[in-house]
């Protein structure tokens, strides 16, 4: 059973920046695809940024130019660096990887990292 453990986050003034972090719990086969989301209170959840097993990325006309995802193949592990933070951005993060498993693929989430921007 695969884990995503999630790190980063906090509370973070208007204009400031954060990274999160995202990670499985142990070593995998291959990882397919890569998202973050986030969801605010009252809110559904939406498509932050993504990146394709091959390093495609894309992102969510709120954010773009303003976050970045990236990847640590060594490590297995995907980031989100959020610069020019605002209020908006207040919300709930959420990795998920697509993992290739010998039978197919699955989609894991992680747990969740709240991230609060102060105005």
């Amino acid at each position: 059973q695969v884990h995503l453990v999630q790190s980063g986050g906090g509370t973070v003034q208007a204009g400031g920046s954060l990274r999160l972090s995202c990670a499985p719990s142990g070593s995998v086969f291959g990882i397919l695809r890569m998202e973050w989301h986030r969801q605010a209170p009252g809110k559904e959840r939406e498509l932050v940024a993504s990146m394709s097993g091959g390093g495609r990325t894309n992102y969510g006309d709120s954010v773009k130019g303003r976050f970045a995802i990236s990847r640590d193949r060594a490590k297995d592990t995907v980031y989100l660096q959020m610069n020019d933070l605002t209020p908006e951005d207040t919300a709930m993060y959420y990795c998920m990887m697509r993992i290739d498993h010998d039978v197919g693929y699955h989609d894991y989430w992680g747990q969740g990292t709240q991230v609060t921007v102060s105005s």
